[in-house]
């Protein structure tokens, strides 16, 4: 299984290459809940392509679905995008919940983590206690703002609610992380593609 390999994408067309249509049909009807955000979705693609950014999906994505209670689990480096964030949701009518990846305090000699300096006082980013604190305030979606790799994923796994990312860190690439994907030069001197 290769897909990113395939040049044909018959499977736009409908082709069920591995025998999983039956399977993955079966459970949208099964379960509600993804049936419905999936129908939600296509509707924000279908109606939105090439039109709204992604932050303007969000919004409308939210809305369609009914939600009123976000949260947003944001680096402390990206505290003025969680706050431009936070203004657009409540002004679109929704309860923002936002909470700091820095929450708690826990130092990170405490759990034996690795620190960027190690003459200075260090807090974890602590993806389980955002976790916690958007389930305690009932948040219906929650929202990533740079959330470090592996930050992002073990806060998904704590989190009740379901989850998007509308950030993703890349502190090299100005938070673009597919500038990778598009640049010659890190594909060949970087990834040592082509060699």
């Amino acid at each position: 299984m290769k897909c990113a390999y395939c040049g044909n994408k018959v499977c736009y067309q409908g082709k069920d290459c591995f025998g999983i249509a039956d399977e993955s049909r079966a459970l949208f009807f099964k379960d509600e809940g993804s049936r419905k955000i999936s129908q939600v979705a296509t509707s924000i693609e279908s109606d939105g392509y090439m039109k709204w950014c992604r932050v303007y999906e969000v919004v409308e994505f939210a809305k369609r679905m009914g939600y009123r209670r976000i949260g947003i689990a944001f680096c402390v480096g990206m505290g003025r995008e969680a706050e431009v964030l936070s203004r657009i949701l409540e002004k679109e009518g929704f309860e923002v919940v936002s909470v700091c990846c820095k929450m708690g305090g826990i130092m990170k000699e405490e759990l034996g983590f690795k620190k960027i300096k190690e003459e200075r006082p260090e807090a974890i980013c602590n993806s389980i206690g955002q976790a916690l604190l958007l389930n305690r305030e009932k948040t219906e979606l929650n929202l990533i703002v740079g959330l470090c790799v592996g930050h992002d994923i073990v806060f998904t796994r704590y989190s009740d609610a379901p989850v998007t990312t509308v950030v993703v860190k890349d502190r090299v690439l100005a938070h673009n992380p597919v500038g990778a994907l598009y640049s010659g030069y890190y594909a060949k001197n970087v990834f040592k593609l082509g060699e």
